[in-house]
């Protein structure tokens, strides 16, 4: 069974919206000193779906794993608490 954001959301009775995922995975990025490019290269995803995730137009679950492992931090810090 494959997780989605929505899975995650209605199993923990959280509301997850794509802005705030957005904002922590930019957030994240920054902290670390990546640009948008490093970050690419790092995680093997192309600048474009970067962009997309930061804007909110993408929450790609398996997406997120990369950005997180490439980042070094876990999933969760993604998501609300």
């Amino acid at each position: 069974m494959t997780i989605s954001i929505n899975n995650f959301a209605s199993a923990n009775g959280t509301q997850l919206s794509p802005q705030h995922i957005a904002a922590a995975v930019a957030e994240a990025r920054r902290a670390v000193g990546y640009s948008i490019e490093e970050l690419a290269i790092t995680t093997g995803l192309i600048g474009d779906e970067i962009v997309r995730i930061e804007n909110g137009m993408d929450a790609d679950p398996a997406k997120l794993r990369r950005i997180a492992a490439a980042l070094q931090v876990p999933v969760s810090k993604f998501l609300p608490v």
